[in-house]
């Protein structure tokens, strides 16, 4: 293995899903660096390139094409959309099961692709900006022999070691944006919407967003107490709640659910799509159709009338709106933490902040495990005040919306 040590630089690198105030994360831990006279280099599309880097192929890394040195100009993105660096979901450690694994020249070829291209452009340290699977490949590498350091980026908040991730609460703005307009829509129409928000393994954005919206119900992985979604039972309780509405004169109204729940649907519904990575497309599942045409059935069969019940999967706009000022603060104090970590020595760290956003680090070893190598994933846990404020409103709303 080469030591870095006695390279410089410092390489940054964007993965996974865009989040909004992804470019003040950029700007800030950038500008630490530069004013300290430490060069960045900054790779496009995460580990896309890097993954495939060929030592005898002059064109497998190309300045300006597949990377950069950042510059000062950088301070001008903060408050921009989209992800400055590009992003992709790359994943070189797909194949890694144990730490064993990390060390066969057959099964870590694309991991040891990424150190050397760092190598060869004099890269001695690397800060890794995105989810779970950028996590596991940032501490990958620094079993590797690389210098990491990691900030948690994930829209779905669903990050153990931090209480909120960058992008999250500008991401429920953008759909309570979207749900207020389909609630107006719903009261003037008499219609009730089931609308799918994003999620992947928990129901932090269609919780915030229902409870922010003034939906009725909100639904995710977190109140399904089976393995498999009992569809049946799932409509008849929805069924339940719109009859009680429309007894009080209330024929409309907002459900959230979580596109979690497509991991819970039975085989036959369940997607068979995954991108060029690997990664299977929940959203191509479209669990809240499923649950809409169940609870129609369901409605129908129940009152011998039909009821106009309409699907909406709010996904894609919620990822690149205009941040809001929290976002770009916390953003901003994340990348100032990675600059800070470095100055520390505190490697194979992921940056977090605690209470008025004093920066603290929480070491790889607590948010992967030791022998797995997966990540802790958290989501809206029964019982916390998160959850029972989302119960509360939602009995209050189905009664007095």
């Amino acid at each position: 293995m080469k030591g870095y040590q006695g390279n410089k630089k410092i390489g940054l690198l964007f993965s996974g899903g865009p989040a909004p105030s992804a470019n003040a994360v950029i700007s800030s831990l950038t500008l630490n660096f530069l004013d300290r006279q430490i060069p960045v280099v900054g790779f496009y599309h995460g580990f896309e390139y890097l993954e495939h880097y060929d030592s005898a192929d002059r064109h497998s890394l190309i300045k300006d094409v597949h990377y950069r040195f950042l510059t000062a100009e950088i301070a001008s993105i903060r408050n921009t959309r989209g992800v400055y660096l590009k992003t992709s979901r790359a994943n070189p450690g797909k194949g890694i099961q144990k730490k064993e694994d990390l060390f066969d020249s057959q099964k870590n070829q694309k991991l040891q692709n990424i150190l050397d291209a760092l190598d060869h452009l004099g890269v001695g340290f690397l800060i890794t900006i995105g989810g779970d699977d950028t996590l596991k490949t940032a501490n990958y590498l620094q079993i590797m022999g690389l210098p990491v350091i990691h900030i948690p980026k994930t829209i779905d908040n669903d990050y153990y070691g931090i209480a909120w991730t960058f992008g999250y609460w500008s991401a429920v703005q953008a759909a309570q944006d979207s749900l207020l307009n389909l609630k107006a829509d719903s009261q003037s129409t008499d219609t009730y919407f089931i609308v799918e928000l994003m999620g992947r393994k928990a129901g932090w954005i269609s919780y915030a967003a229902g409870i922010a919206s003034g939906s009725f119900m909100m639904i995710s992985v977190e109140d399904i107490d089976e393995k498999l979604l009992d569809l049946d039972k799932l409509a008849n309780r929805i069924v339940d709640l719109m009859i009680k509405r429309e007894q009080d004169g209330k024929y409309y109204g907002l459900i959230c659910v979580a596109e979690s729940l497509a991991d819970l649907l039975p085989q036959k519904y369940r997607s068979t799509e995954y991108d060029r990575h690997g990664n299977l497309v929940l959203g191509k599942a479209e669990v809240g159709r499923i649950i809409r045409d169940a609870v129609a059935a369901c409605y129908a069969r129940r009152t011998k009338t039909t009821k106009k019940i309409i699907y909406k999967q709010i996904g894609y706009e919620v990822r690149n709106r205009n941040p809001i000022s929290f976002d770009v603060v916390l953003s901003s104090m994340l990348g100032f933490g990675a600059f800070k970590l470095y100055t520390q020595g505190k490697f194979g760290h992921m940056v977090s902040v605690s209470d008025n956003f004093s920066i603290k680090g929480v070491p790889f070893g607590k948010l992967i495990h030791p022998r797995t190598l997966l990540t802790r994933l958290r989501n809206v846990p029964r019982g916390s005040d998160f959850f029972e404020l989302k119960e509360a409103l939602s009995y209050r709303m189905e009664l007095i919306d």
